[in-house]
Parts: structure tokens; C-alpha cells; sequence
């Protein structure tokens, strides 16, 4: 599959070597001019990787109609201070304003970009939580979770991100400032 990657940061770079290592083909969009379009036109998929701050900006005006959006950002505010979406919007709706017709995912934000290649612990996959609209779209997250190393697990419809990105503060604040670090993930466990 091919994959376009918004944003060469840690997220991004983390995602993209996981992905070209189970096959895929990635191209990184990002502040050279003409890259972000580049990666756009170039993917199957495109995956949305960057800083909060910078993702109106990177999405404003471009073409993203009918592409599969995997939502990576989380809309944290300024010093960790909180979240500026919550509860009755998120970040991956207004992911979804911000780039209408695209088929939005909100995935690959509840845990630290250190773990996206290797998110196996003692044995045990770490799982991804993700939610969206559109069925073809929650497949092939899915599908590139697994490619990972996920236990990928369905969250429900796009506005289930609103529980989503507070987990992902949640992580966050436990990784960075109540002591447990970055190698941890989060696990469902359920009873069949």
C-alpha cells in the first residue's frame, strides 16, 4: 500500500519505518514546498502526524476528498496544559471540517511514538483504539495497525475521538510527569 505521511517528526518517522518495514511504501510531506501535496497525491492512505498546532495549516485548502485520513494528532494545548477540543467536539472532527471528503480515522494517538514499532510488551500487544465513519476506512487502519504490531480494537463512530484523545492525555501525563515513561502502552483486556 501506498502511504503518504503529513509530518516528519517522531509520530511520523515512528510510523513510516514500522510501515516500510512490513512492506509498504511511504512518502513524507512536510515543510518543503510542494512536499505536503506530493504526499497527498501520493498515497493510498494519508496519515496525519503533526503537531496540533501546525494541522490547520498543513490541511487548509488541499484536496483530501475520498482519501482514507489517519488521524495521529491529539489537540493538546500550549505546556501540557489540557486539551483544546473535549467532550462535545475533538480534534479528529475538526480533522474532518478542516479536510471535507476525506474518510477520517482517528488512530495511532493514545501511545508514544517510541512504542509504534515495537508495541509488544512481555508478550503482549498493546492495544490501538480507533474510531470512524466510514467502513473501508476502519479496515484498512486496522489492517495498518496490525501491520505494526497492534491489537487493533473498534471505538466506535468518529465522535467517540472525544473519549480518545483525553486517553491519549492521559498517557501523556503519566509517561511525562507521574513517573512511568514512554514504554508503556495501554491494554484491553476483555472476557469472551
Amino acid at each position: 500500500m501506498k502511504i503518504g505521511i503529513l509530518g516528519a517528526g517522531n509520530v511520523g518517522q515512528a510510523l513510516g519505518q514500522g510501515w516500510m518495514a512490513a512492506g509498504h511504501e511511504v512518502k513524507y510531506g512536510s515543510r518543503q514546498p510542494g512536499s505536503v501535496e506530493e504526499a497527498i497525491a501520493f498515497g493510498d492512505v494519508v496519515a496525519l502526524a503533526t503537531p496540533w498546532e501546525a494541522t490547520e495549516s498543513v490541511l487548509g485548502g488541499r484536496n483530501l476528498a475520498g482519501k482514507i485520513l489517519l488521524d495521529a494528532t491529539n489537540p493538546i494545548a500550549m505546556g501540557l496544559a489540557g486539551l483544546t477540543h473535549g467532550m462535545t467536539d475533538s480534534g479528529a472532527e475538526q480533522v474532518a471540517r478542516w479536510a471535507p471528503g476525506a474518510r477520517v480515522v482517528k488512530i495511532f494517538n493514545t501511545i508514544g511514538a517510541n512504542m509504534m514499532t515495537n508495541p509488544v510488551v512481555d508478550g503482549q500487544a498493546a492495544s490501538m483504539l480507533y474510531c470512524g465513519d466510514d467502513k473501508e476506512a476502519l479496515t484498512t487502519a486496522a489492517a495498518l495497525a496490525d501491520a505494526l504490531g497492534f491489537d487493533p480494537i473498534y471505538a466506535g463512530p468518529l465522535t467517540q475521538a472525544r473519549y480518545l484523545e483525553p486517553l491519549a492525555m492521559l498517557w501523556i501525563t503519566m509517561a511525562l510527569k507521574y513517573g512511568h515513561g514512554r514504554e508503556m502502552g495501554f491494554k484491553l483486556l476483555k472476557r469472551n
